[in-house]
């Protein structure tokens, strides 16, 4: 895992696709990322650190956890050399482990739709503030890599109105747990 923590953002949000996530036990193979650099108009990085984005600026392979429109959490995955503010986006998982805790949160069956999309994602594996800023390598969290590059499918990011035209969304091919289709690959 320590040779993902080198990688940027737009080669660790691909590199993503198929390794294994769980918090506390729940959660699944990552399926959708999308990539923030510092240098990104988009990224929360983009103006420096502030109290809000301090984990993005912390070391890799820890978690940056932030309310998003002030209603859903997102979770992150920070790369790259501490203080360098890069980080990607976890948008959707297939789910695998746990499933009745994450039809419990939230609140429905159909398992294509328990964590596909930032704050589906989140609401499904009980991720919130409390764990901004932890490292993965750590409890609660399991993170394993994929055991060989998935098939992607590659587009611009989404949900964002600055430098959106950014082929920087990566998702598993043929996959029906994606929070969007990919209309531009």
């Amino acid at each position: 895992m320590t040779d993902l923590a080198a990688l940027p953002a737009v080669e660790l949000a691909p590199a993503l696709i198929g390794a294994r996530l769980l918090v506390d036990g729940v959660g699944g193979l990552i399926v959708e990322t999308e990539a923030y650099e510092a240098a990104d108009p988009a990224s929360h990085a983009f103006s420096g650190p502030t109290a809000r984005n301090a984990a993005m600026f912390g070391p890799p392979l820890t978690a940056y956890v932030y309310r998003s429109y002030g209603v859903h959490w997102c979770f992150n995955i920070v790369t790259g050399p501490a203080g360098h503010g890069a980080a990607v986006l976890i948008r959707a998982l297939a789910p695998t482990d746990g499933l009745s805790a994450m039809r419990a949160r939230r609140g429905l069956d159909d398992v294509r739709r328990l964590a596909s999309g930032p704050g589906r994602l989140t609401e499904a594996l009980a991720i919130d503030r409390r764990l901004d800023g932890l490292a993965l390598a750590d409890l609660p969290f399991v993170l394993e890599p994929a055991g060989q590059q998935a098939p992607l499918v590659i587009g611009r990011r989404i949900g964002i109105t600055k430098a959106a035209d950014r082929p920087w969304r990566f998702g598993l091919a043929g996959s029906p747990f994606l929070s969007r289709p990919f209309r531009d690959h």
